[in-house]
């Protein structure tokens, strides 16, 4: 296990860009956290480090934001999932047989989904601006 601590959004964003920066596809990364803590800015760096150059922003109405370019990022936001059934049926599987890079934002709402070999990532607010970010399960990257 890996402890950072960022002390802006723009310091959250560049931790993401480099934790992204070597990520094999197919890695699930599942994140935790409470609202405002800055899953989604970290996910924003992570398309940075991935070489995607797009806008990304939470897909917490949409449930998925898919990023294409040179590698493929796919965003969920399981905020209003009631469980692992409903993330099964909008495609799941599918999404996970394409070999992306896929970060799952309020995982805690989904956890039946999850095989056992995702890297996990929480963010603790620590205040307005400072965050603890945990990255378990990275070993292998």
């Amino acid at each position: 296990m890996s402890e950072y601590i960022t002390n802006s959004e723009r310091e959250t964003e560049e931790l993401g860009r480099r934790f992204a920066e070597n990520l094999p596809g197919g890695t699930v990364v599942a994140m935790y956290g409470d609202l405002g803590a800055g899953k989604t800015a970290f996910v924003r760096g992570m398309a940075r480090g991935m070489g995607l150059e797009c806008r990304v922003s939470s897909p917490t109405f949409t449930i998925v934001n898919e990023y294409l370019g040179r590698r493929e990022l796919i965003h969920f936001d399981m905020y209003r999932l009631s469980g692992a059934d409903e993330l099964f049926d909008i495609g799941w599987e599918d999404y996970l047989s394409r070999g992306a890079v896929c970060a799952v934002e309020w995982s805690e709402n989904v956890q039946d989904a999850f095989f056992g070999d995702e890297i996990k990532v929480t963010i603790s607010k620590l205040s307005d601006s400072s965050r603890k970010i945990l990255i378990e399960g990275a070993e292998q990257c």
